[in-house]
């Protein structure tokens, strides 16, 4: 009798779908930058959806940025998702839109190939993870940093040169318009101007000023709020007499184009009687002679970076301001040094819901921090210099943890006093 043995047919092994991102950035906040940022976020993910033998893994798209890394909010999303095995391949449409710096190019691609992430940028046809990948981007980054090197200094003599000439680049100032090369005024907005010198000159502060313009719900040029730093803009601008001082600032490089002032390093333009004032001459220079006044008057303490080690590196969330020191409860024996947001201590809680916080608090952190930033009340969030953030919640400390044994026996004799004139 033949004997049959029945084998059990085993499953195939499903292929393993290769999970997929993109990313993309456009370096301008215009109208149109930003509709094709739209365009290339769609077409990414109608393309990687297409491919049959992979898994969207989303999209990743800054706006209105620069090619630096540690700028692109998006950028560092997607390599904190890489480190984390959530990506298998990443597509961009151009080595520029990934990053202008080589180094950074570089860093970024063996960063993902150790991690055995490929990156395919479309323009160049380059796969990172092939054999010469490497070496062609490379020598292709090289030649996108140049070019974009070559592009900037030509901007940047294209606007050297109209201000040799006299003409203004652009304006977002509030008061007027620029038309062909000219400042127009807009009458309604001069009339603010106008407002703003009128009020300092009767003896307002900024800060009044600014709570005044906000309480009118007065609109800015921009759309944001008013601070301080505007209205003093607006006091000091020459162009409201109808001159142009040109080149006070101007950026520092191609890569990071960090705006620096104009210290001496370029040449800057006086053009007189260049366009219509809004300002008279006289009511300026009054204005120019009480900032100055007042400023000698008040002597305002500016701490600097190094005064306290937490100057400069607190931000708020609630209102993106920085926060600064000062003596809370002070002249009482609970006085003791806290940091309080620039805003809410000027402006007060209208302006700013934040909250201060002890310094003993701030002292217990982690002293190696880059920032911290303040969402919300009872936290922070402590920034390392690597990127990495770190939430810690704190609470105040009870005032009865601060009372020495002299205090408390004080307490205890002024209760018993209390209790026996109680029963006098």
């Amino acid at each position: 009798m033949r004997k049959i043995r029945r084998v059990q047919p085993s499953k195939p092994a499903m292929p393993k779908r290769k999970r997929v991102t993109a990313y993309a950035r456009v370096s301008s906040g215009k109208d149109a930058m930003l509709h094709s940022l739209s365009a290339q976020v769609s077409y990414y993910s109608d393309y990687i959806q297409r491919h049959g033998g992979w898994e969207y893994a989303g999209v990743y798209a800054d706006e209105a940025i620069t090619g630096t890394k540690d700028d692109r909010r998006e950028f560092q999303r997607m390599l904190e998702d890489c480190r984390r095995g959530k990506i298998d391949m990443v597509i961009t449409k151009s080595i520029t839109r990934f990053a202008r710096n080589t180094v950074i190019m570089l860093e970024v691609v063996r960063e993902l190939k150790q991690l055995g992430i490929d990156i395919f940028f479309e323009k160049e046809n380059i796969h990172t993870l092939s054999g010469d990948g490497e070496l062609m981007l490379t020598v292709l980054s090289s030649f996108a940093q140049e070019e974009s090197r070559s592009v900037s200094e030509n901007c940047k003599w294209r606007l050297r040169h109209k201000f040799a000439e006299g003409r203004p680049s652009s304006t977002t100032m509030l008061g007027y318009k620029l038309v062909d090369g000219v400042f127009m005024v807009e009458p309604a907005e001069a009339e603010i101007v106008r407002m703003i010198y009128n009020d300092f000159l009767s003896g307002m502060g900024k800060t009044a000023i600014v709570k005044k313009l906000l309480a009118d719900k007065v609109p800015t040029k921009r759309g944001d709020s008013w601070t301080e730093l505007a209205v003093s803009h607006i006091l000091r601008n020459e162009k409201y007499i109808g001159d142009m001082l040109l080149q006070k600032t101007f950026s520092k490089d191609h890569i990071s184009k960090k705006k620096c002032f104009n210290k001496g390093e370029l040449p800057m333009y006086y053009v007189e009687n260049s366009h219509e004032a809004i300002i008279d001459k006289d009511t300026f220079q009054k204005v120019q002679a009480e900032l100055d006044r007042r400023a000698a008057y008040f002597h305002p303490s500016k701490e600097s970076p190094g005064a306290y080690p937490f100057a400069g590196k607190i931000i708020c969330g609630q209102c993106g301001n920085t926060y600064r020191r000062k003596i809370g409860n002070a002249g009482s024996k609970y006085a003791r040094p806290v940091w309080i947001c620039t805003t809410f201590n000027k402006m007060g809680k209208a302006a700013c819901p934040s909250q201060q916080i002890p310094e003993s608090i701030l002292m217990e952190l982690d002293p190696g921090f880059e920032k911290l930033v303040i969402p919300k009340a009872n936290t922070i969030i402590v920034v390392m210099p690597d990127g990495s953030e770190v939430t810690t919640h704190w609470e105040h400390k009870s005032r009865r943890e601060s009372w020495t044994d002299e205090m408390r026996e004080a307490a205890r004799q002024k209760h018993l006093e209390y209790l026996k004139g109680g029963r006098a």
